[in-house]
């Protein structure tokens, strides 16, 4: 896991290299810049994870020099690639998985990204015909960017380390789109700032001449397997699977944990690694930590179900209280190292990897990506209906699911009338049917999206083009802010792509959603943990936070002439309206507070990116 830029041509040492430096965050351990006969720049900021030693230096180079690699990510099944080229004849001089993928391109070119299990953010410089090739993971859990400027091309981890080749950091025309439609532009090519774009998730590309040239090589619906026809054949398979994506993960040289929040997925994940660790070999023997974010006499605060799993598996936990006040001097710099927009504060989640990474911790794995695959949002159970075919039996099923459901406007538990949701939920599909509008996804023209069942569709869109992007960004964002890395058994492409192929009783039945996961892990989690039907999100009580401890700062910033006259805030008198309501008491929802947060936010992303001091 690490940072990295690039530059065609190349770009003068004392320019290139603070520009590398805005990634020192995501490599603290090291650096590296490789000059490439004026041709190109390549420059790397190392955080060791495989092959401590110099040996897994970048910028990396092959024996005779051809190509030059920098890279940022991890191959996980690079041991079983190694075997395979040593059997074609390579050798190496690291145990480092770079090396692994730079002779993989050499050995297989640019298909060498289908054998690859792992996420990642490359490029490769081919000295003798002159050309750049580029590549993301298949999901795009590695952050990838670049511009073209006046016969510069740049690329990097993060847009911070292209601003020194802009002429002038400005909004994108679009920055007022995006701010409301958070949740959609991340899986676009679209950024906040003018002149930066995004590389796609599931590309490669080359550079050459002058011109970017980019190309699909990953959609998971030419990927769709056979799957076993009965239920419990199921279970069996993805417990296989999920087990050995976490045996992959589970590699490493540093120390690695997991952010337990006590909810299903983190808690599956760490009982798996507990499972394996009884039963196989080649992973970190030092893997027993247990990281859990507590808030305290808020309705958000999880840590009593985290404290049931670790007691059950026998594992230490370290409990961190988060207090706004302790870390909100800070909230400028972390925005300017967040760079997007979201809809909650970032200050919760980064104050769990600073923990992580002050107690020793470099790399977590954690339960991210299986609500968006899975069903674990109560929204997208009602498409399923449509599947049941009005089977009496089946809808009574589905509707089961909201009983205890989360009220989300009071953050409590309340039942919900399943006639009017079924009521709601055919006037809505009836008038779909009615408009012949297809499931909103950009791959709904693919011949075997119409395969997929209605429940289906609907995951899919999430998974690949809505919320989950957006989450994959905040979480890389998060963590690498604290230098570790985040791995995710459940993102393994072996996984996304049985869970796609199954028919939707398997991911939601029996009166839960993430059916298969429970039922796959229930063998190694307690019982009030698996079959637990509430869900809390890891946000920010922001309601207490703005009428107690952040009480003051919310009036003093949105009286300030700045605030006032902001042009990143759509209304700013109205937004002062409805701050000043909630912090005083008179209005007290939780949903009204987060979309303040949301349209407050960008007069402070403005402050730390746009107007930056030193």
């Amino acid at each position: 896991m690490c940072g990295i830029l690039g530059t065609l041509p190349f770009t003068p040492n004392e320019i290139f290299k603070p520009a590398l430096d805005t990634l020192y965050h995501r490599g603290p351990d090291s650096f590296g810049i490789e000059n490439i006969e004026h041709d190109v720049t390549l420059g790397h900021r190392r955080l060791s994870i495989l092959d401590l030693s110099k040996s897994g230096h970048q910028p990396m180079k092959n024996d005779d020099g051809r190509y030059t690699v920098v890279f940022n990510g991890e191959i996980y099944n690079f041991l079983e690639i190694k075997a395979e080229l040593v059997s074609k004849g390579h050798s190496f001089k690291s145990t480092s998985d770079t090396e692994v993928l730079l002779k993989s391109y050499i050995e297989w070119g640019e298909t060498c990204v289908l054998k690859f299990n792992g996420m990642w953010a490359f490029a490769i410089w081919d000295k003798e015909t002159k050309q750049l090739f580029l590549s993301r993971d298949r999901y795009g859990k590695k952050p990838l960017f670049y511009a073209q400027l006046d016969g510069k091309f740049v690329f990097a981890s993060e847009m911070k380390a292209i601003y020194p080749f802009l002429k002038q950091i400005e909004i994108s025309e679009e920055f007022h789109w995006m701010k409301k439609n958070i949740f959609f532009y991340e899986a676009t090519d679209k950024c906040l700032i003018k002149g930066i774009k995004r590389f796609p998730s599931g590309h490669s590309g080359v550079y050459k001449n002058g011109k970017l040239e980019t190309y699909r090589y990953w959609n998971t619906l030419d990927h769709l397997v056979a799957v076993p026809k009965t239920y419990e054949e199921q279970v069996e398979q993805f417990r296989e699977l999920f087990m050995d994506a976490c045996k992959l993960r589970m590699r490493s040289d540093v120390t690695i944990g997991t952010a337990l929040s006590g909810g299903l997925d983190s808690s599956a994940t760490i009982a798996a690694m507990t499972n394996l660790s009884k039963n196989s070999d080649n992973y970190s023997k030092d893997w027993q930590h247990a990281f859990v974010a507590a808030f305290p006499g808020t309705p958000l605060d999880e840590s009593k179900y985290a404290k049931m799993v670790t007691d059950h598996l026998g594992i230490a936990a370290t409990y961190v209280d988060i207090k706004p006040l302790d870390h909100w001097n800070k909230l400028e710099n972390y925005f300017y190292l967040f760079e997007d927009l979201y809809i909650t504060s970032p200050l919760p989640m980064i104050m769990l990897y600073e923990s992580v990474k002050k107690n020793g911790v470099t790399v977590t794995l954690d339960g991210h990506g299986a609500d968006e695959l899975l069903s674990g949002y109560q929204q997208g159970n009602l498409e399923s209906l449509w599947d049941a075919r009005f089977s009496p039996s089946k809808t009574k099923d589905i509707l089961n699911i909201y009983q205890d459901a989360i009220n989300e406007d009071t953050l409590q538990y309340s039942r919900t009338s399943s006639a009017q949701l079924y009521v709601d939920y055919m006037s809505r599909k009836l008038a779909k049917k009615i408009l012949n509008k297809k499931m909103p996804s950009m791959d709904n023209q693919h011949p075997k999206f119409e395969k997929l069942d209605n429940h289906a569709q609907y995951l899919y869109a999430m998974f690949h083009e809505n919320i989950l992007p957006t989450l994959l960004r905040n979480y890389d964002r998060y963590a690498m802010i604290n230098s570790v890395e985040i791995r995710m058994p459940f993102m393994d492409h072996r996984i996304v792509s049985f869970v796609n192929s199954l028919p939707y009783s398997s991911k939601i039945g029996n009166g839960y959603t993430k059916r298969i996961v429970r039922d796959a892990l229930d063998p190694y989690l307690p019982k009030e943990v698996t079959w637990r039907k509430s869900k809390v999100g890891f946000s920010s009580p922001i309601v207490d936070w703005m009428q107690n401890d952040l009480k003051e700062w919310f009036l003093d910033n949105i009286s300030t002439k700045g605030f006032l006259e902001s042009n990143l805030v759509s209304n700013p008198k109205d937004l002062q309206s409805k701050i000043t309501k909630i912090v005083m008491g008179k209005n007290n929802s939780f949903n009204e507070a987060q979309h303040c947060w949301s349209e407050f936010s960008p007069y402070i992303w403005g402050k730390a990116v746009l107007h930056r001091k030193g």
